[in-house]
């Protein structure tokens, strides 16, 4: 990101959110493939995303960079969200579950064998 990089915001743009656990990888492809960008460095909320200014013309390069590296990408109108996080959250909660109703059956059929 240069210094001429802030004109952007004036120009035909638009704004993509990014999740911050991809930034470097973004930036260093965005930079590989020669695209400018710029995003403010103060933003009060990360959790939604780094905002980025883009040129509307390099919405295909950007789009195409995008599905290659399997970045999380959003608009403003479409919230960012990474479902491989869920699926990590939800694996966990059925072996705990599968665990949980394990030892239930297990102490049931002990008590009912003793009775």
């Amino acid at each position: 990101m240069n210094s001429e990089s802030a004109k952007i915001k004036f120009e035909d743009h638009f704004k993509l959110y990014v999740l911050l656990k991809d930034k470097i990888i973004f930036e260093s492809e965005l930079q590989k493939s020669g695209i400018d960008f710029y995003f403010e460095e103060n933003q009060p909320n990360l959790a939604g995303g780094i905002r980025y200014f883009l040129r509307d013309n390099d919405r295909p390069k950007i789009d195409k960079l995008i599905i290659e590296n399997e970045i999380i990408g959003s608009t403003e109108t479409i919230p960012s969200y990474d479902y491989r996080d869920e699926q990590k959250s939800q694996k966990m909660y059925l072996i705990v579950a599968g665990i949980v109703v394990g030892i239930i059956l297990i102490v049931s059929g002990i008590i009912g064998f003793f009775n």
